[in-house]
């Protein structure tokens, strides 16, 4: 059974009234949304100073290889959340669904700040930094899928692309904040002082910050009817193989998408201090920059899709990073500059923008309501641990090994999946669900 009209009660007496109870809602998704990411990617960003405290290896590559390899084992879990979060969502409701991801999240955060070090209780240190990556894996897991359906839902015909941009304006300020915060510990403690105990200040934050999210969450209008929650495929692994052409489309999607976003963002700042040679402290001022610029990018890109689509768009993006990915890396292995890396990294972000300003709602409109939050978040979350998630322990791995130019053009043959992709795609603006017309399953 496929319910292709949505029940959104979010309506109200006038235009204007019901414009701003729309804007709530998206503000009430997008602060849990800003969390779960600012507590994953406080994880990355701090690393090059807990990496020794967890994994001593006395060689800087091997311990931030070892370091990669428990934030991508985190990803590992998210298609099991896509599939969990996915469930609940598409059977109990959106709202359910966030609030107990966002609680989640905040639990890992926790359990990440107070962890005993290698030095204090040996192996079981490794151990327990993995199982909270795990808690929080699973937690974004499903925070992606019920997140981006709750936004597309939300969003008003015509204007959906600008609407459901935000889901990219605060991952990205997720982002942002954590290396907000991250930079006042740098500029007051001494290296010494952050290795030793200042890089837990960020994961208490967030910890802090989740339960803010949690109590907006509460407040949320629920965008599920009780028809789609109580259709027999509703949230099932059967009804979402009925849309196996839609399950394809988002792999290939996020294939290329999470993996050129991971490079540009999180795996970026190390690149520029363990390949490029760059001091920690203006990378991480540089990437601040970048990535304030590339969150307020997000709004203007979902205005253009609006007028061009979503597959103009998508076309847009993953050509372009077929053609400039190699460049683009090899320049900024060999920036000394960092003026000069600023502009490679934001041109960059200015590419990957295409994509990512509707990466959650391109993947919505194939789906329909009963199966919509499962059908997104698991599709992406398999793509996202196999190529997103190992985005920087691939990179490290060849720079191990000797042969880092190999990156760029393995980046580069995954974003051809996505332009294939993109090619092989409805146009959503006369084949979608959201619209209330079924996306073609052929």
């Amino acid at each position: 059974m496929s319910i292709a009209a949505e029940s959104i009660p979010i309506t109200a007496p006038s235009a204007a009234a019901d414009r701003w109870r729309r804007i709530i809602a998206i503000v009430g998704a997008s602060s849990g949304n800003l969390v779960e990411w600012y507590d994953f990617y406080t994880y990355s960003f701090t690393a090059l100073y807990f990496a020794g405290a967890f994994f001593p290896a006395g060689d800087r590559t091997t311990e931030l290889l070892n370091a990669a390899g428990v934030f991508a084992a985190g990803f590992f879990m998210r298609p099991l959340g896509g599939w969990l979060f996915g469930w609940i969502a598409d059977t109990h409701g959106r709202r359910t669904a966030m609030i107990i991801a966002v609680l989640m999240m905040c639990a890992g955060s926790l359990m990440i700040a107070v962890l005993p070090t290698y030095a204090s209780i040996g192996m079981a240190a490794p151990a327990l930094l993995l199982l909270a990556r795990l808690v929080q894996g699973l937690s974004v897991g499903g925070e992606y899928g019920t997140s981006a359906t709750y936004m597309s839902e939300v969003a008003a015909k015509g204007h959906r692309g600008f609407y459901a941009s935000f889901q990219y304006v605060t991952l990205i300020g997720g982002q942002l904040l954590a290396l907000l915060v991250l930079i006042p510990v740098q500029q007051f403690l001494s290296a010494a002082e952050i290795r030793a105990w200042g890089w837990r200040i960020p994961f208490l934050v967030g910890a802090v910050a989740a339960i803010v999210a949690m109590f907006l969450r509460r407040s949320l209008a629920e965008t599920a009817s009780e028809e789609s929650m109580h259709s027999k495929e509703a949230g099932t692994i059967h009804g979402l193989l009925h849309h196996k052409r839609a399950v394809l489309l988002v792999l290939g999607f996020t294939v290329g998408g999470s993996l050129i976003f991971y490079t540009f963002t999180t795996y970026m700042q190390k690149y520029l201090v363990n390949t490029a040679g760059m001091d920690a402290k203006t990378a991480s001022t540089l990437m601040t920059l970048a990535l304030l610029i590339y969150m307020l990018l997000q709004p203007v890109f979902g205005i253009i899709s609006d007028h061009i689509g979503r597959r103009n768009s998508m076309i847009c993006f993953s050509s372009l990073a077929v053609l400039a990915t190699v460049p683009l890396l090899n320049a900024l292995g060999r920036a000394a500059n960092p003026y000069a890396a600023f502009g490679l990294v934001l041109l960059a972000l200015a590419i990957i923008s295409f994509y990512t300003s509707i990466s959650g709602l391109v993947k919505a409109e194939l789906f329909p309501t009963e199966v919509r939050a499962l059908g997104v978040g698991l599709s992406y979350a398999v793509a996202n641990a196999v190529f997103g998630g190992t985005a920087e322990y691939v990179g490290l791995w060849l720079k191990s090994v000797g042969q880092e130019y190999l990156f760029p053009w393995y980046v580069t043959a995954l974003c051809a999946v996505a332009l294939v992709a993109s090619l092989s795609m409805p146009d959503t603006r006369k084949h979608g669900y959201l619209e209330g017309t079924q996306a073609p399953e052929t």
